[in-house]
């Protein structure tokens, strides 16, 4: 390589180092440079035209300290005590006593610090809102005349969306035609790309990588998974967590008890430098510019993950919690039947009378006959268990042949004739000949795993081939796979799990042990849940609620954070604090974590702060710190402190990474 050959990582951090110089306010670098300037002439001498008032001493505290008076004037309207107000002292005292290049240097280092803080703001904003211009501002709509491009805001649910290869989807919704591969990392913050088809369902920021896709819109603008989360961003921008609010009164006290200190050192050693240390030394800006950039880094974290905080007082607040209570359907189930085993008559006797080893391909031959019969009977039925063995036929790849003479006779099933066949698919009223109980030993059915087959909580679809009994097809609800291991994660973080739900003890309790949740609470009705809630909180607990549905909502509403699944109902999601965009409770492991990691943090910040103070002006009191030194151990604590919080601030994704190449694409629409 030529020396003259820049290396990308070379290119990268002048790029980057261009783009943090770009941040900083001009005017406040050049008071910056122009203060620093001043210090260093009368450093070197410069006190021209009075040694005892140097012009360039004057103007250099004028221009430097403008912004500090401003705010702390501010501050003393609206009768709060500032870290301002302390530092406008200690400058002022400095010059009043002839430290001219101590007034200046501490003038430099506090604007500075104002530089750095700001810098780590704004880091903190823009994790999250470079997800907010993210999406197309406009989009391809299909119309009566053909496709057309109109505005993102003209777009309506019900509106046919054409996104092509490379582009981003601007709605949440489905796939009506095509088939592709979405990165949706910014969404669900799953890394790897998703592969979608008709009928999946898509979110409004997800970049479209292979094939292009006609999407039927659901939720467009503010509705949208990107809407939701620039609401979040703006009211986590806004909003004022209690921690802030404790920040800014421990603030409030360290500048008065920094005064008084300054008072009192010099009632006793009438040293004006000494008392002029200790004001100096004495900083509450770690906490006070720490705290919020932790919030704002936590928050933006935490939505690059997949879900999203609705403010930073809701993340305080699970960062305090001790139990996470969940719901059953829908949350720690995946809401909708599936199949999860199949049975059929003569597969016992089979494997007992086996001599030949062919047992278990004559049962899986049965197995497939006995779904797809079942299925071409369903094909009809709106009932949700029929369309669950409809949708298994179809995910085993199975021809589903055509029904006749349909019938559907209500609480009790189907019939129909298929290939001649009569079917029969429902209950034990309906297939008579159906055995009162299933024994436990069966062989274990392809692609189902045994212990779904023989679930507690599965309902049994008996079927019956020109009246005769053929077998059983169980159909329950699906523990979500993240389940198990979000749980086993809770209860390692100290945190205890508990269930509340409206479905049936014994399912629930079958749901609960194979998830490790030892307290249950079932059969409950919406108000009960909510006494369950109030009983925990009376009892003194901080309680994280997850649900997904309308009857979750007042508990939802209740608990300390409320935790909606990003596929729940509306007013569960408006009823929560956070919600879980993916629905992915690995998501929510994570949220917890991350909340907790920042109020870590912050205490961190608060007793180091507290620490170095304390420290710091019993050193300046006794005259072992002149004011530059105190200057720098403030500003050098404050920097720490900052930097600190600013370790939560997420990195940025590298465009293209994680991005499989393909071979194949979808057709066009």
């Amino acid at each position: 390589m030529s020396a003259g050959t820049r290396t990308p990582e070379a290119i990268g951090a002048t790029a980057s180092a261009t783009g943090l110089l770009s941040r900083i306010d001009r005017g406040d670098l050049a008071r910056t440079l122009f203060v620093t300037a001043c210090a260093v002439a009368v450093a070197l001498g410069l006190t021209w035209p009075w040694p005892a008032v140097p012009v360039v001493a004057v103007i250099g505290i004028v221009v430097g300290c403008w912004p500090i008076a401003a705010e702390a004037f501010e501050d003393v309207i609206h009768r709060r005590m500032s870290m301002e107000a302390s530092m406008l002292i200690a400058i002022v005292a400095a010059a009043a006593i002839g430290e001219w290049t101590t007034a200046l240097v501490i003038t430099a280092f506090v604007l500075a610090a104002e530089i750095l803080e700001d810098l780590s703001m704004d880091r903190g904003r823009d994790a999250l809102t470079d997800l907010m211009s993210f999406l197309p501002e406009t989009a391809q709509v299909r119309r009566d005349d053909g496709i057309t491009v109109v505005p993102l805001a003209e777009v309506a649910p019900g509106d046919r969306v054409i996104v092509a290869p490379g582009g981003r989807v601007p709605v949440d919704g489905r796939v009506a035609i095509g088939a592709s591969t979405l990165d949706q990392s910014r969404i669900t913050g799953e890394p790897l790309p998703v592969d979608v088809t008709t009928g999946d369902e898509v979110f409004a920021g997800s970049i479209n990588q292979v094939g292009a896709l006609e999407i039927q819109a659901e939720r467009v603008g503010a509705e949208s998974s990107f809407g939701r989360i620039i609401a979040a961003v703006e009211e986590a921008q806004s909003s004022e967590p209690p921690a802030q609010r404790l920040a800014d009164r421990l603030a409030a006290w360290l500048v008065c008890l920094a005064l008084i200190g300054a008072a009192i050192t010099y009632l006793v050693t009438r040293d004006l430098t000494a008392t002029i240390s200790v004001v100096v030394v004495a900083g509450a800006c770690g906490i006070a510019a720490g705290t919020p950039l932790a919030v704002l880094a936590a928050i933006a974290r935490i939505a690059r993950s997949g879900a999203f905080v609705k403010d930073g007082a809701h993340l305080e607040a699970l960062s305090a919690v001790d139990i996470v209570v969940f719901d059953k359907t829908g949350t720690l189930t995946t809401g909708a039947p599936e199949v999860v085993g199949i049975r059929t008559a003569g597969a016992a006797e089979d494997a007992a009378m086996d001599a030949d080893g062919a047992a278990p391909e004559r049962d899986r031959d049965r197995t497939e006959q006995l779904l797809g019969l079942a299925a071409a009977a369903e094909s009809y039925s709106e009932h949700p268990l029929g369309r669950a063995v409809v949708t298994a036929a179809n995910d085993r790849g199975l021809s589903v042949g055509a029904c006749t003479e349909f019938t559907y006779v209500p609480g009790h099933g189907v019939t129909a004739t298929v290939d001649g066949h009569l079917v029969a698919v429902g209950s034990r009223a309906l297939v008579a000949d159906a055995p009162e109980e299933t024994a436990p030993e069966v062989p274990e059915v392809p692609e189902v795993p045994e212990s779904d087959a023989s679930d507690p909580t599965a309902t049994e679809i008996h079927v019956s081939v020109d009246g005769t009994y053929a077998g059983t097809i169980l159909i329950a609800d699906a523990v979500r796979e993240t389940a198990q291991d979000a749980v086993a994660q809770l209860t390692r973080m100290g945190l205890r799990t508990m269930m509340i739900t409206g479905d049936q003890p014994s399912t629930a309790h079958a749901v609960a042990a194979r998830l490790g949740i030892d307290d249950v609470r079932a059969g409950l009705l919406p108000e009960e849940k909510l006494a369950a809630i109030d009983a925990e909180r009376a009892a003194g607990h901080d309680i994280a609620m997850v649900g997904d549905g309308v009857n979750d909502a007042p508990a939802l509403a209740r608990a300390h954070v409320g935790i909606a699944m990003g596929s729940g109902t509306d007013i569960a999601r408006e009823s929560a604090d956070v919600v879980l965009i993916s629905s992915d409770l690995d998501d929510l492991v994570h949220t917890v974590a991350v909340a907790r990691r920042a109020r870590r943090i912050v205490m961190v910040n608060f007793v180091g702060t507290i620490t170095i103070d304390l420290i710091g002006m019993g050193l300046a009191a006794f005259g072992l710190l002149s004011p530059v030194a105190a200057a720098f151990i403030h500003v050098g604590s404050e920097t720490a402190f900052i930097l600190n919080s600013a370790r939560l601030i997420p990195g940025r994704r590298v465009p293209g990474r994680l991005i499989p190449e393909r071979r194949h694409s979808a057709p066009t629409p």
